[in-house]
């Protein structure tokens, strides 16, 4: 008698247990379905095409591209890119799909930058003048490193279409230079925040000064090949755009976040180390810094070296998400606090409302990945 109640009780037990992982189990799978629901219900307004792809625990545990271009959107896309002499491409959405991916570029050519502070050939602290006489010639000598990475030149740069179109027409670096030199100061270096192309070309021209080397030959040999981003360049051409001039697919920049979210380190090889990380994610548009221009899909994030702080650590204060969205829509992200990565690529210049979007995203990737 004895040893069947123990029997019957022990049966008892292992069926209670079982039933707690079961449920355990069921409790922390991932709802993956609103993300889902998230990419359908605003993919017109992305451009007719997004892809979303999150990493977290050394895979990507998330992976969905909707594409739905109407008739317009495709005649659209296609009209631009005869406008710019590039062949269009309407073709669905994949993770290996390259495409422009404007000012998250910027965050390429921080890291890119940072390696030469990493090997001490270059100092945050450095002055521009130092490398390019042509600056000093015309008083802005006196820029750092550091606020040439940060948009704090305080540098009057034309309007991005108009700095872009300026850019095609220009055939060197040197060229480049000549033309920042002579633009109006807004106001002091530090104290003057201006989201442009402008620093980061000055960043990109010393670097290149330094190296004897070309900005697109830098990367390829510092970034993109030890982070295996195999189709990700800065488009070849005469004068790289190290603020907007990359063309990536979500596959190599996924790449690129990992190395960022794991502080500097890349499949058991450091690319940066834990203290460049950090110093990229300070935010440097203090109460005393003039915001004088912000694009709209910023709202009130503020701004390291390349990237965009878009929430600090309530323990800390220091970064617990970044970030560095481009003109055409695409959304890469970190969140230091929950160790994953996300990006979002799309192509649509319509920004309105495009700050809200990128929030509402991230805070449902918050809330689904365990």
């Amino acid at each position: 008698m004895i040893m069947k109640k123990n029997s019957s009780f022990n049966k008892h037990l292992y069926l209670s247990v079982l039933l707690f992982f079961i449920a355990i189990t069921g409790f922390a799978q991932s709802d993956y379905s609103k993300l889902d629901d998230w990419l359908d219900k605003n993919v017109k307004e992305l451009g007719g095409r997004a892809i979303l792809v999150i990493y977290k625990d050394g895979k990507l545990i998330y992976q969905n591209a909707v594409n739905e271009m109407s008739q317009r959107q495709k005649l659209v896309g296609k009209f631009l890119a005869r406008r710019q002499g590039k062949e269009a491409n309407v073709d669905d959405y994949t993770i290996t799909s390259r495409q422009p991916i404007a000012s998250c570029s910027k965050w390429l050519s921080a890291a890119l930058v940072m390696t030469f502070v990493e090997e001490g050939k270059l100092s945050v602290t450095d002055t521009v003048g130092k490398f390019l006489p042509a600056l000093s010639k015309h008083g802005k000598g006196n820029i750092t490193i550091s606020q040439c990475l940060s948009h704090l030149t305080g540098i009057k740069a034309p309007e991005l279409k108009e700095s872009l179109q300026e850019m095609k027409n220009i055939s060197s670096m040197d060229e480049a230079i000549e033309n920042i030199a002579v633009l109006p100061m807004e106001g002091e270096p530090g104290k003057v925040f201006h989201y442009s192309n402008t620093g980061l070309q000055i960043a990109g021209a010393v670097i290149e000064k330094i190296s004897g080397k070309s900005f697109e030959t830098l990367f390829a040999e510092r970034i993109a090949k030890p982070i295996g981003m195999k189709n990700t360049d800065f488009g070849k051409g005469k004068v790289a755009l190290p603020a907007g001039g990359a063309n990536s697919t979500p596959e190599d920049y996924i790449n690129f976040l990992v190395m960022i979210l794991n502080k500097g380190m890349f499949n058991g090889k450091r690319i940066l180390s834990e203290n460049s990380i950090a110093e990229m994610q300070i935010n440097r548009v203090t109460k005393e810094v003039n915001v004088k221009y912000a694009p709209a899909e910023a709202g009130d994030f503020g701004y390291g070296f390349g990237e965009w702080v878009m929430e600090t650590s309530t323990k800390n204060n220091l970064s617990k998400a970044v970030s560095s969205p481009g003109l055409f829509g695409s959304f890469p992200w970190i969140d230091n606090e929950k160790k994953y990565a996300g990006f979002l690529m799309t192509f649509n210049l319509n920004n309105k409302g495009r700050n809200e979007k990128y929030k509402a995203l991230k805070t449902m990737a918050d809330e689904v990945i365990q």
